[in-house]
């Protein structure tokens, strides 16, 4: 029988871990439902390029040629590449569109996915090799993002395992401390999982945009910016699974799984012999008064007295003849 106790113990670590999952499965989902705002906010960085300037800087007199070059490569892409006003960046998948559809033209997800500026702007279309006109810290920052960006995905993949295992070994923790114990490890694991996968993203993509912008913004007027709700999402699924690992430790030391009414624990007889009301139970002596542990009494007795006996004197048993 399940002690009542022990299920109010592991509700919360139980919720908490529930909730861990529902932030995965968000982060996960993000970017792969065209024109889906909900998820779709829930992006890693937004380039907005519908203030793109390109004739000012690429007819600049004495202008660097290295500048010159990017800003006719960006014209190239506009104009013949069909260059979107909006990207956004998501784990698995990028989406692009014009104008007011928001959050369309969302690409299919794929593991270990990195958004490629320069081959989805089609910056390597000009006779100059892209690696040569581009600015250090440019080509620095895309090089950090993608060698993190499947670190960042095997994170979020472990943290998400995590979850449903420690949901799924949770469950045991209904009937036992041992459930628990297990459980924690699990918990543990998905803890610090998510807030490596929750710090290395922040990182990576504060890096990446302060690439973008440091060479796109000021002469393109390309800008970049951070998502807040992804950022937000990872960030609380963390604190969730952190809390979650706590509190599955505090059920292995807490409330027993164990029932009290359960026949064969020292509880059940203890109970069954306060309850039961035709237990034996020895009464007290009559000499001693009532005891634990009573006695026979020892005591030595005197010799007793008798009253005289008074009638005929004994005589012996005479035959009489007939």
């Amino acid at each position: 029988m399940v002690n009542p106790g022990r299920v109010c113990c592991i509700a919360a670590p139980f919720l908490l871990s529930i909730a861990v999952l529902i932030c995965m499965v968000l982060v996960f989902l993000a970017g792969t439902f065209d024109r889906n705002k909900t998820l779709d906010d829930l992006y890693f960085i937004k380039i907005d390029m519908t203030n793109l300037t390109l004739t000012s800087s690429a007819n600049l007199a004495g202008a660097d040629s290295n500048i010159t070059i990017l800003g006719g490569a960006l014209e190239a892409a506009k104009q013949s590449l069909g260059m979107k006003d909006y990207y956004t960046i998501y784990l698995r998948s990028y989406c692009s569109w014009n104008g007011n559809d928001v959050y369309a033209n969302c690409t299919d997800p794929k593991a270990y996915f990195w958004f490629n500026p320069i081959k989805v702007w089609g910056l390597n279309s000009t006779s100059v090799p892209a690696d040569s006109y581009l600015p250090k810290s440019f080509i620095d920052g895309v090089n950090v993002y993608h060698s993190a960006s499947k670190a960042i995905f095997y994170l979020y993949v472990g943290a998400l395992s995590a979850a449903c295992v420690t949901i799924l070994v949770g469950i045991s923790a209904i009937f036992s401390r041992w459930g628990s114990f297990f459980t924690t490890f699990c918990a543990s694991a998905m803890a610090l999982l998510l807030v490596a996968a929750s710090i290395t993203a922040t990182a990576v993509y504060i890096v990446l945009k302060a690439a973008l912008n440091d060479t796109l913004k000021k002469d393109y007027g390309i800008k970049s910016t951070l998502g807040g709700s992804i950022f937000s999402v990872s960030w609380i699924g963390s604190a969730f699974a952190v809390a979650a690992a706590f509190f599955w430790l505090l059920s292995v030391c807490c409330c027993s799984g164990r029932s009290p009414y359960n026949p064969g624990s020292k509880e059940a007889r203890r109970t069954r012999a306060e309850k039961t009301p035709y237990t034996y139970e020895r009464v007290g002596s009559p000499y001693m008064g009532p005891s634990d542990h009573q006695s026979v009494p020892l005591n030595t007795l005197g010799p007793q007295s008798y009253a005289p006996q008074r009638g005929a004197a004994y005589e012996p048993f005479r035959p009489q003849g007939v």
